[in-house]
């Protein structure tokens, strides 16, 4: 069976010979700009998935949809709730922003400073933006390999309830809700949900593993709009997450890896406030917010505390966008973070710290000829440890309407700050300065018979300096190394992506969509006497191959398919370690029972591939979940 996944996916493969077919031209996207434009005018690589597309998926695990996104690629400590990393392009997860609803969810208490996506359910969101490619223009720190923003349900002018609840494999159960609407001037949404599983042995049960690591988070979002008058309104947003997830490690007295009775928890708040006022009959439109996160983990071996982690950020925000002249608009906005943090472990000394971060961006979008955008923008980010970075960034995109054929470049430049922990940890280095990324990526969207067809190839490549790696010390300790006997951080590494993404798009009848993507990417260590030098970043597969096919039959009946192929991988710097690839195959349905209720169902890992993606941390096997959605 194995075999014929294979054949699937690379006939699929074939087909896709071209890839930025991500959406229809109507479509509306705010990441890529910071503010709503349609699609045709974006220039950047972006992928769209729809609140109808994450029903269809049915799956509860946002990464488990970010998989089949050109590309990206996951790694996971085991089962659903584990520690997961997202690469976009072979960046490191920390070099990811991720979002909800606009506002940052990093974490500054981790020590790359990046987010643990093992938590995000997809619960109430509604929208998911992947944006490829260096984005810190606009998105400042981090935004190196790219953004991942994700836009929860939003107020309805009418009353709207949601809700679902299913199980399945595992004890594994969940239950989430949401009501939407409208009562003179004030829009509102709020939901919440439930999730818990038996789980998995994360200690790969195929190496030993026994010990089941459950999972259990419950979640919540509330967005409100108050509208004062017709140019002036008032937002707040929030989104809550509270998760326990049972992990494996190096129990005594062995202290070889294995399962443990060790739980990890994980508490993340998210808030936003604003008003905005829409100047100059809607021209000059104005946002003043407050963005605040705080993050809380803390990890527990039958009653000792292992590890203990805070962290905040703390944002004052302004962004302007003035439209000059039809198809020329101007964004500017204004940024000031403060982020702390604080650790300990096994109940040993607590550190602390703490960076201020301002920020300064400019964008101009102007269409000189129809069918063309043209963007160019740069920023400055003043960072009261290292000092400045300035970033550039450019895009330009254009359309023959006689043809149905869009081509896309772009030039980004990115940086990522020290994180907390590098620079002020018992480890750290204040000295440190930023990563910095330069990139740039081409592509060409063709479309025919009436958009039933969309294929697109796009070319991109990145180069990274001054990346931060953690230097081990040896005695005498001197230069770098003073103070620091147990190792330190340093600028120390380069590295270098490059590879392709092609994508094909087809809907030959109203009721058929096929989705299938390849993606190639080879990153490499650059770092110059290096001993690992022209190796394979760690868990960086260089090959994936994606496709997504649903029915609708005519009685009603939605039926549907993900073939995942992930390529092999390494697992250590020195590449002697390897990870193998695996074929993933799911399967669903869906039936209105009658207006307003539907039934539904999937099969997951249909052939009980026995994978992992990083050593010795296994993955569900097949697994099948049934469960029912109620719409008003």
């Amino acid at each position: 069976m194995r075999n014929l996944s294979y054949l699937l996916l690379a006939t699929v493969s074939v087909l896709a010979t071209a890839g930025h077919a991500d959406e229809a031209p109507d479509t509306i996207v705010v990441t890529a700009n910071r503010s709503p434009q349609p699609i045709e005018r974006v220039g950047q690589s972006i992928t769209v998935i729809d609140s109808a597309e994450i029903a269809r998926r049915q799956t509860a695990n946002v990464v488990d949809i970010l998989r089949t996104v050109p590309g990206v690629a996951i790694s996971r400590n085991g089962g659903i709730g584990s520690s997961t990393s997202v690469y976009i392009r072979g960046a490191d997860s920390d070099q990811t922003v991720a979002l909800i609803d606009g506002v940052k969810l990093n974490d500054p208490s981790s020590p790359g400073g990046g987010f643990n996506f093992g938590n995000l359910l997809v619960g109430n969101i509604d929208r998911i933006e992947v944006l490829r490619g260096s984005q810190s223009v606009l998105w400042g720190s981090q935004a190196i390999g790219g953004v991942i923003n994700m836009i929860t349900r939003q107020p309805s002018e009418d009353l709207a309830i949601n809700a679902h609840g299913e199980y399945g494999y595992r004890n594994t159960a969940q239950i989430v809700g949401n009501v939407s609407g409208k009562a003179g001037p004030l829009s509102a949404s709020a939901g919440a949900g439930y999730f818990r599983t038996d789980g998995i042995s994360n200690f790969s049960e195929d190496r030993g593993g026994t010990e089941k690591d459950g999972y259990e988070n419950f979640g919540a979002n509330a967005n409100l709009n108050l509208a004062l008058s017709e140019a002036i309104s008032i937002d707040a947003r929030g989104w809550f997450s509270n998760g326990e997830v049972g992990i494996d490690g190096f129990p005594a007295p062995s202290f070889a890896f294995g399962d443990t009775l060790e739980t990890s928890t994980a508490r993340e708040i998210v808030a936003y406030t604003g008003i905005n006022a829409a100047l100059l009959d809607g021209r000059f439109r104005n946002r003043a917010g407050f963005a605040f996160t705080d993050s809380r983990r803390r990890n527990d071996d039958t009653g000792t505390e292992t590890f203990a982690g805070d962290g905040r950020n703390e944002r004052f925000e302004y962004q302007g966008v003035f439209d000059i002249a039809k198809g020329w608009q101007a964004t500017a906005g204004l940024e000031r973070e403060t982020s702390r943090f604080s650790t300990s472990s096994y109940g040993g000394p607590v550190t602390k710290g703490r960076a201020r971060l301002d920020s300064i961006y400019g964008q101009l979008l102007a269409s000189p000829v129809a069918g063309m955008t043209l963007t160019a923008g740069v920023r400055h980010d003043d960072h009261d440890r290292f000092g400045g970075a300035t970033t550039f960034g450019g895009s330009g995109v254009y359309t023959v309407a006689a043809t149905g054929t869009t081509i896309r470049a772009s030039y980004s430049e990115g940086f990522k700050a020290p994180s907390l922990f590098q620079l002020q940890s018992e480890y750290g280095n204040q000295a440190l300065r930023p990563e910095r990324s330069t990139g740039w990526d081409a592509g060409i969207t063709q479309r025919a018979l009436d958009g039933a067809i969309e294929a697109s190839a796009t070319y991109f490549k990145r180069d990274t300096t001054d990346l931060i790696n953690f230097v081990s010390c040896s005695r005498p300790l001197t230069g770098i190394c003073a103070g620091r006997p147990f190792g330190t951080y340093d600028n120390v590494a380069k590295a270098r992506a490059d590879g392709a993404e092609l994508v094909l798009a087809l809907r030959p009848v109203d009721a058929l969509r096929v989705q299938a993507n390849y993606t190639y990417v080879n990153a490499v260590n650059r770092s110059p006497g290096n001993v690992n030098f022209g190796k394979l970043l760690v868990r960086r597969p260089q090959h994936s191959v994606s496709t997504v096919v649903d029915y609708r039959w005519p009685f009603g009946l939605e039926t549907g398919a993900t073939l995942t192929h992930v390529g092999a991988s390494f697992d250590n710097a020195n590449n002697k370690r390897k990870v193998e690839g695996y074929v993933l195959a799911d399967i669903r349905a869906s039936f209105p029972i009658t207006t307003g209720v539907e039934v539904y169902g999937r099969i997951e890992n249909l052939f009980d591939e026995r994978y992992e993606t990083i050593f010795r941390y296994g993955q569900p096997g097949r697994a099948g979940y049934a469960g029912v959605r109620l719409r008003y």
